[in-house]
């Protein structure tokens, strides 16, 4: 394992964090790409498409022993996809639509070495509380979810008070479905 390098194309401090404590070798390289997909695109291929999308910036720059990680995550309620807010108002808005409820986030993941790529998706069922209009001002007032799909942060206090239940990858939850992703080196680059 130690022959290798992870390449880590994201800014998000919590796909960092569980790839730093996979133990791997790993290095941050990030290009700005902008996140457009095909209105067409069924709403469980998009995460894929994108994690595709950002690795091509990077792709030339990989060298021999390392393996480009590109990701990407939505989350997928009442038939819409959840992005990142804008603001406090779609904030209230897409945790109000998840309030009570179930949904499903969706993590795209491509690995690309200099002569292999695999791509693939892990889906995690969440379940929720009902929220008081309250218990969302107060999250969204201290915690600045505008950075996270869906404007929540499962690791956070609303995770802590809302999410009654899951079913699959909690670390897919966070942004990084990270088992699928150990595995998936395992199987694919080390074998």
């Amino acid at each position: 394992m130690d022959n290798i390098k992870i390449i880590l194309a994201s800014k998000s401090p919590r796909r960092q964090e569980l790839i730093k404590e996979l133990g791997l070798p790993y290095e941050i390289r990030i290009k700005e790409v902008e996140e457009i997909y095909p209105s067409s695109l069924a709403a469980l291929l998009v995460p894929e498409y994108l994690a595709k999308l950002k690795s091509e910036p990077i792709s030339s720059t990989l060298k021999e022993n390392e393996i480009l990680l590109t990701s990407d995550t939505i989350v997928f309620a009442n038939g819409n996809i959840l992005g990142k807010p804008k603001n406090e108002d779609e904030a209230f808005e897409m945790i109000t639509s998840l309030s009570g409820g179930s949904h499903k986030v969706i993590t795209g993941v491509q690995l690309m070495s200099t002569n292999k790529t695999i791509s693939f998706s892990s889906i995690t069922d969440v379940y929720f509380s009902a929220l008081t209009k309250e218990e969302i001002n107060f999250y969204i007032n201290k915690y600045k979810p505008f950075d996270k799909a869906g404007s929540y942060g499962i690791q956070e206090w609303i995770g802590y008070i809302g999410v009654s239940k899951i079913e699959g990858c909690y670390y897919n939850v966070m942004g990084l479905p990270i088992h699928d992703v150990y595995q998936n080196i395992k199987q694919n680059f080390l074998a």
